[in-house]
């Protein structure tokens, strides 16, 4: 499904917006561990039981891009007209690009951190929050630091970045990451034991997200193979190259 942003809003020199809801990436199929509260707080800034305004802030690697879109999933299911937009993908663009974005019940701005230093874009984004808030819409913001930590040029802009809640996304600590395995698997379709995720966190010392991506080879791998994955057939598959079973 893919959501749009309204054309009579386009300038000349725009294209329509557009992004596609990721199917995987709801609320559920997420692994909070200490992070919960995070994600009832953002259910109530959706439904308009909590702050207007979110800010919230990780290292890479730890969920905020699924979060944003379980909140447009989640504001959807709730007769919400959601929005994600990511800072990263659009920094090129002329900053009047987010002209009517604040039509949106709840805007998801993804990758802050790409546009600071910018002044343009600085000074647009903080219209942008200005208009969407004064018309009583929800906004939810990630980046990788708090605002205070940024080289930000515009002060209203950094001003407006405190208002509403701010929040860290918590590192999972190791004894949740088998969990954390085990959980992404059997959201993927298939299942893994604890001896497998030990294994595989023993033998691949790397961030969760990265260990999303094995885990999508190693389906494939026990598809073809026709075979379990258990710890010898792990051996196995390191053993003749993993790298040759592309997602």
């Amino acid at each position: 499904m893919f959501a749009l942003l309204p054309t009579h809003h386009l300038m000349s020199e725009q294209f329509p917006l557009h992004f596609e809801f990721r199917a995987n990436q709801t609320f559920d199929d997420y692994f909070a561990g200490t992070n919960q509260l995070i994600i009832e707080d953002l259910k109530r800034c959706i439904l308009g039981n909590g702050e207007q305004q979110i800010f919230m802030w990780g290292k890479s690697g730890q969920g905020k891009s699924h979060l944003l879109q379980a909140c447009c999933h989640y504001a959807q299911q709730h007769e919400r007209q959601s929005f994600y937009f990511d800072l990263a993908l659009y920094r090129y663009y002329k900053p009047a690009i987010l002209m009517g974005l604040d039509d949106y019940d709840l805007v998801c701005v993804d990758n802050m951190d790409w546009i600071v230093g910018r002044k343009k874009w600085e000074r647009a984004l903080c219209d942008f929050m200005q208009r969407h808030v004064d018309r009583g819409h929800r906004l939810i913001i990630s980046a990788t630091c708090l605002p205070n930590y940024m080289t930000i040029k515009t002060l209203d802009l950094k001003t407006r970045l405190g208002w509403g809640q701010t929040f860290q996304l918590k590192t999972l600590v190791k004894k949740h990451n088998v969990d954390a395995l085990i959980f992404k698997a059997d959201a993927m379709g298939f299942e893994i034991s604890p001896q497998v995720g030990r294994f595989l966190m023993i033998q691949h010392k790397t961030e969760l997200d990265e260990m999303w991506y094995l885990l999508q080879k190693l389906d494939r791998a026990s598809l073809i193979a026709k075979r379990k994955l258990t710890v010898p057939f792990l051996k196995e598959l390191f053993n003749s190259e993993l790298k040759k079973c592309e997602y």
